[in-house]
């Protein structure tokens, strides 16, 4: 295949004693006009490999449908009211609605009335404690900045904003309405140049004021990198805030009574742990945390004592269990009126639903839940009540909400389901484990027509393995096409993950990444030899620090897979501190400043690992022009770096889209990508269309 040419340069480094060569770094400047000349040339690669491919348009109609199956948000409950978000088959986003005591909904914001273009997106929202105000905020062109504004949910009435600069920021709300808690950035010609994604501070701040007169609550003088999280109880006297350094496993807590002096007060400052607080309709400070329980626990305090805040004396509610992660709890009335406690554990990635006593006298029972999926949240009203409302998902029932009453003793029933546009194929899943290079079991869910490896057929193999993410039972469309399309789709729960806790997490972290590599080679050698697939059929995909995962892979093993998705991807690992979001990822690389810590990252970055006259396998890089966390130079670097170097004739294509970002997207963008991602695969493992026999890869 012909290339569009790359000038290399003659780009040498020493870095802390190791010669670094950089030949592309041209790459990183997008207003290059050698930049501009090579990437429009790509996008006239791109399009003809990719607008060439057999089954694109088989992929995107059966995507079409399957990513229309919709999904519904748990109800957020202010009183009588409920809010929450729901996507339509059709729908290009999901809208937020309120249901009044009466039944009706109303749709409060809908971001494709806000932009018929599709690129505004809901980002959060949080209602206030009576129910009658909404804090909302959205972002434009896949930016994620977060505007914030506040409206009347009665009349729809815009009462605030747009406030910028708020990007990541939770609200917390006080009574009556008029004042909220939420985190700003500072103003750009407060911060040194480069730094205008950092600098957060806890504010306060009354609706409809102007927010330059907000009062600073928290913040100065902190690390740069640092991300809040503020909570309040619902009387109001209790203020939470929580601090973490970038993506760091850790976090400081301080704790305010606002009806004494509302100072801040360290609840865990310096401590090499998590821990979440909030105080609750009993009046009791709980805490779930990982503070010498790597798979969480469970307890209570009296926030009104400081002494009873050191862990030695907290009283546990849930203890951690053996084999099984603590992952959410929300408190609900028992037959007897008893506080119960509803607790989500995931084992083996899958979750489980269990009652507790919330006097810590232990467990009552298990709630069985409808099959082998995932929670992705437990609520309940928070002036009580016995009913509670549960998210759920499999890899076949899309984003739909259960109920539950403690006082009936009934099981969970159907609260409101997702809509399904099109028949959702027929699917086994399997259970199965990898061994890793150093002995380590890798879970695996092996998703197939059949259930069994009767014959070796084309798979795609996917992971993540990085910051705490679990890879739980979800409903996705890809891999559901892919699945109707007579191939298998496996999914590896890799260490880095939090499938397994807080260990499981930092055994694939900083100088341990190559754990994460050898988990994900052997769950693919794992899918060779119980026949599932083999080499020449199998292809490999992820995303973002997935996209890292994938390239470290075709780099270190480029015998592995036949094809390769890099999506996203974080790939120059000796540069990725000095663009986007990078330096809030350190504390999970590791960074090039430090001698020691360059070593780690030059032992797997993909675009340095790159080796003149291999043959690669065939890599298609996907890109987002406007993603402000993974900066799009990572797939253009590496992109020219295979282009260059390969001796096969696979082909080398980067994908890129302007006007979206790393995150949420219109449902028309997710089918376009999808496509053509879904595609290429099944080109490059010979997946063939139904009904053709011949099963030679092409």
């Amino acid at each position: 295949m012909r290339y569009p040419e790359a000038p290399r340069l003659d780009l040498v480094e020493d870095l802390h004693g190791h010669p670094v060569a950089d030949p592309y770094r041209w790459l990183e400047d997008a207003e290059d006009p050698r930049t501009v000349a090579w990437s429009e040339a790509q996008d006239a690669l791109a399009a003809e490999v990719l607008g060439g491919l057999p089954q694109r348009a088989a992929f995107a109609a059966r995507m079409e449908e399957l990513v229309h199956a919709g999904s519904v948000g748990l109800p957020v409950w202010r009183g009588a009211r409920a809010f929450s978000t729901r996507r339509d088959p059709g729908q290009e986003h999901g809208v937020l609605r309120v249901t009044e005591a009466d039944g009706s909904v109303r749709v409060l914001v809908d971001p494709m009335a806000l932009d018929p273009a599709g690129t505004t997106t809901l980002d959060a929202w949080s209602p206030s404690i009576e129910g009658d105000r909404l804090a909302y905020q959205l972002s434009t062109g896949g930016d994620e900045e977060s505007r914030l504004y506040v409206l009347d949910v009665a009349t729809g009435e815009i009462l605030d904003g747009p406030v910028d600069r708020c990007r990541y920021s939770p609200v917390g709300w006080l009574p009556g309405g008029e004042e909220l808690f939420y985190v700003r950035r500072l103003a750009p010609d407060q911060v040194p140049a480069g730094e205008e994604q950092f600098h957060r501070r806890v504010w306060r701040h009354r609706v409809g004021s102007d927010p330059g007169d907000d009062v600073l609550v928290h913040g100065e003088g902190s690390d740069p990198a640092s991300y809040f999280g503020v909570h309040t109880s619902r009387d109001g006297r209790w203020l939470v805030v929580s601090r973490s350094v970038g993506t760091a496993p850790r976090d400081d807590v301080w704790l305010a009574d606002l009806t004494g002096d509302g100072a801040l007060r360290e609840l865990q400052v310096g401590v090499d742990a998590q821990t979440s607080a909030w105080v609750a309709r009993d009046g009791r400070l709980w805490l779930m945390s990982d503070r010498g329980t790597p798979r969480w626990r469970l307890a209570v305090a009296d926030p009104a004592d400081p002494a009873t805040w050191a862990p030695e004396a907290w009283r546990d509610v849930v203890p951690q269990q053996d084999g099984a992660v603590l992952s959410d709890v929300t408190l609900v009335d028992g037959p007897d009126g008893a506080l119960q406690v509803l607790a989500v554990h995931a084992v083996d990635a899958t979750d489980r639903l269990s009652v507790w006593a919330a006097d810590g006298s232990g467990r009552i029972g298990e709630v069985p839940a409808p099959g082998s999926g995932s929670i992705s949240g437990v609520v309940s009203r928070p002036e009580g009540g016995s009913e509670a409302w549960i998210g759920y998902t499999d890899y076949a029932t899309p984003p739909s909400v259960l109920r539950w009453d403690a006082a009936s003793g009934a099981g969970l029933e159907d609260w409101e389901r997702a809509a399904v546009a099109g028949a959702v194929p027929e699917l086994t899943v399997v259970e199965t484990h990898a061994t890793s290079a150093d002995g380590t079991p890798v879970h695996m869910f092996v998703l197939s027509g059949t259930g069994t490896p009767d014959t070796p057929r084309p798979s795609v193999l996917y992971g993540y393995g990085g910051f705490n993410v679990s890879l739980t039972p979800a409903y996705s469309a890809q891999a559901l096409s892919w699945v109707a399309a007579g191939g298998v789709w496996a999914v590896a729960n890799l260490r880095g993950g939090s499938e397994h806790g807080e260990e499981w997490h930092r055994a694939g972290m900083r100088e341990r990444k190559q754990n994460v590599f050898d988990d994900f080679a052997a769950a693919g050698e794992h899918l060779v030899a119980q026949g599932w697939t083999t080499h020449e059929q199998l292809g490999i995909f992820g995303g973002s620090n997935g996209g890292l995962l994938v390239g470290a892979t075709l780099t270190q093993r480029p015998d592995l897979a036949a094809a390769v998705v890099c999506s996203a991807p974080l790939l120059d690992m000796v540069r990725y501190e000095l663009f986007g979001l990078g330096r809030t990822w350190n504390d999970e690389y590791g960074t090039a400043e430090d001698p020691t810590e360059l070593g780690w990252l030059l032992g797997y970055s993909p675009y340095h690992a790159v080796r003149e006259g291999t043959a690669y396998p065939a890599v298609l890089i996907t890109t987002f022009e406007s993603d402000t966390r993974v900066h799009p130079l990572h797939g253009r670097k590496l992109a020219a770096a295979l282009q260059h170097a390969t001796s096969a004739e696979a082909p080398i294509v980067l994908r890129r889209e302007v006007s979206v970002g790393h995150g949420a997207r219109a449902v028309s963008r997710t089918v376009g990508l999808a496509a053509d991602q879904l595609a290429f695969l099944a080109r490059h493992t010979g997946l063939l269309p139904r009904g053709d026999a011949s099963g030679a890869p092409r």
